[in-house]
């Protein structure tokens, strides 16, 4: 697939860069994007919530009313679930949610991610973008340039790049990663994918 080369002021460069069939033209595995969006979003999740069982909970531990004669149920600790202030009955414990999945699968999932992204034409290719400074202002008029203020982004850079990550991480949909990080998760949660022209070579050393 062939893409022209745009400036940051949205005009061509009069370059073209071709991505790779491999990569970016593969037969998407929809079960491969769904497992491994579901590892993401699950190694998101801390795990810490916890309720207090009947053990757990402090009350007086004497019967509270007797054995027999009342006419109703009998109950032996008002620590139990079934009166109010007593412990949770099967309520929730701290637990691990991340699961393992293989890399040929996680690399299959991401091929298809990109692969979706450039059959639906959602691929942008900048010849580069530099900021002396941290600055929001300059990203906006990036993003204007390109018409695609009112997207979800995902810019990718070659590496680790403060000065873009910093003048990004104030625009709500706006984000940034460098190639050896992206993931299925973000790039399907973009509506464009904007990649600077060097890290496509990181892409293509990433997943091959």
């Amino acid at each position: 697939m062939e893409l022209k080369v745009l400036t940051i002021q949205g005009t061509e460069t009069g370059k073209s860069v071709n991505l790779p069939s491999d990569i970016f033209g593969i037969s998407p595995n929809d079960h491969a994007i769904y497992l491994d969006v579901k590892q993401y979003l699950a190694n998101q999740r801390q795990g810490t919530h916890k309720s207090k069982v009947k053990a757990e909970v402090h009350y007086s531990t004497r019967k509270i009313k007797r054995q027999k004669g009342t006419g109703g149920a009998r109950a032996g600790s008002i620590k139990s679930g079934v009166f109010v202030g007593g412990g949770r009955i099967h309520g929730p414990s701290p637990r691990d949610y991340s699961f393992k999945l293989n890399k040929k699968l996680k690399r299959l999932a991401r091929l298809s991610a990109l692969s979706y992204k450039a059959n639906e034409n959602q691929i942008i290719v900048l010849d580069s973008v530099q900021f002396e400074k941290p600055n929001t202002k300059s990203f906006l008029e990036i993003l204007n340039n390109l018409k695609i203020n009112n997207n979800r982004v995902l810019f990718v850079t070659a590496g680790n790049d403060k000065n873009i990550y910093l003048s990004s991480r104030n625009i709500p949909k706006a984000e940034t990663l460098p190639a050896s990080d992206i993931n299925t998760y973000n790039i399907l949660k973009a509506k464009t994918l904007v990649l600077l022209e060097d890290s496509i070579e990181v892409i293509k050393q990433t997943l091959n």
